[in-house]
């Protein structure tokens, strides 16, 4: 909640403070005077306090919106959410559901979404026909140019790879013309959840090669992106994999974030359909690692006792709004009291960091 403090005001002879050469007149100008003092004093003992108060959860972006995830801020089935900053507006992007390939909401305050027509009304040659194979979209521009990655089922190695398309508008339509995936290696069982970083004039990509479709490991890679984001340069770099046990049999969702001269890869982990599921971030030398997991939990795991119940919270996506940095992520809603069920509802909160750990603020709220 914005804070603006009390505006603090020292009256002046010409506002009713006088002199008197009256004794009694004195006593009283003293009287009010060091009155006035020990309000201003007051004033200022409680001024620092809501700084103090204020650097710790600290008053957030250009339209002063407040954090919560007291209500889902995308109800219904929108999973996987990524969302972009152009100019005013938010756009979030989201996996299949509703009859559209690649969900679209805009909103101008983080809580109030209008959903959009689908942002990928049409599949490319190489993919399947049927939406329910396309998941986990997220968009970057660069230039005048929208970048869009996607993940599709290959028609021709029955796996899912990642694509990418392009639009002139953030909300689409996007339009993948090529004749094959961008990133699709087939060996390691298909990749999915693409997510584009930009650092300086250096452009990447993360996705996770998709091994637990088969039996066969999972891992996060990173690689160079070309500077229109068309075209992958170089080979890509293991940075994680499945090393700690509540991660189970899975990493994937990856999502970069520079901060403070950091680079944190976050990411999800364990079954997605279950309320294991939960996110964790690895600390990185470079955009392409070494990376190290600080943590030997989930950042943020289910919580069947908050005012909104997290159960399996996944598929997180970090954005700056001013100084403040928000997180994106998605839970079940619907099903009983602390288990999976329903759909897959976005939440989005202020990420703030206690020493150099991230956390959600919400986490921290009763602490």
């Amino acid at each position: 909640m914005t804070y603006y403090p009390p505006r603090l005001t020292v009256a002046k002879a010409s506002d009713g403070l006088t002199t008197s050469t009256s004794p009694r007149a004195a006593v009283a100008g003293r009287a009010s005077q060091r009155l006035h003092i020990a309000a201003v004093a007051l004033g200022g003992v409680l001024l620092a306090l809501l700084l103090a108060l204020s650097a710790k959860h600290p008053v957030l972006g250009p339209r002063a919106i407040s954090p919560s995830i007291l209500s889902p801020a995308i109800g219904g089935d929108f999973a996987d959410p990524a969302v972009l900053v152009v100019g005013d507006d938010y756009f979030a992007y989201a996996t299949n559901a509703a009859g559209k390939h690649v969900q679209v909401a805009r909103s101008t305050d983080l809580r109030q979404w209008v959903m959009l027509p689908d942002a990928l009304p049409h599949l490319p040659v190489w993919a399947s026909a049927g939406g329910a194979y396309v998941w986990a979209p997220d968009v970057i521009q660069i230039g005048a140019q929208f970048v869009m990655y996607y993940t599709a089922r290959d028609a021709a190695a029955g796996r899912q790879c990642i694509g990418v398309a392009t639009s002139e508008r953030p909300a689409g339509p996007f339009r993948d013309d090529s004749a094959q995936p961008l990133v699709c290696q087939r060996a390691l069982g298909g990749d999915i959840d693409a997510s584009p970083f930009r650092d300086g004039a250096a452009l990447y990509l993360y996705f996770k090669s998709d091994g637990n479709c088969c039996h066969l490991p999972t891992t996060i890679w990173g690689q160079r992106l070309a500077s229109d984001g068309l075209r992958l340069i170089g080979a890509p770099v293991a940075l994680l994999t499945n090393d700690q046990a509540w991660e189970g049999d899975v990493v994937e969702a990856p999502n970069m974030l520079q901060h403070d001269g950091r680079y944190d890869l976050f990411y999800s982990g364990n079954d997605y359909a279950s309320a294991r599921y939960a996110i964790g971030f690895a600390r990185c030398q470079t955009p392409l690692g070494p990376c190290q997991k600080p943590l030997d939990h989930p950042m943020l795991a289910s919580d069947p006792t908050a005012p909104t119940p997290l159960i399996g919270p996944g598929g997180a996506s970090l954005f700056q709004v001013g100084d403040a940095t928000w997180i994106a992520f998605h839970i079940w809603m619907g099903g009983a009291s602390g288990s999976v069920g329903g759909v897959r509802s976005t939440l989005i909160e202020q990420l703030i960091w206690t020493g150099d750990i991230p956390e959600p603020l919400a986490a921290t709220a009763e602490q």
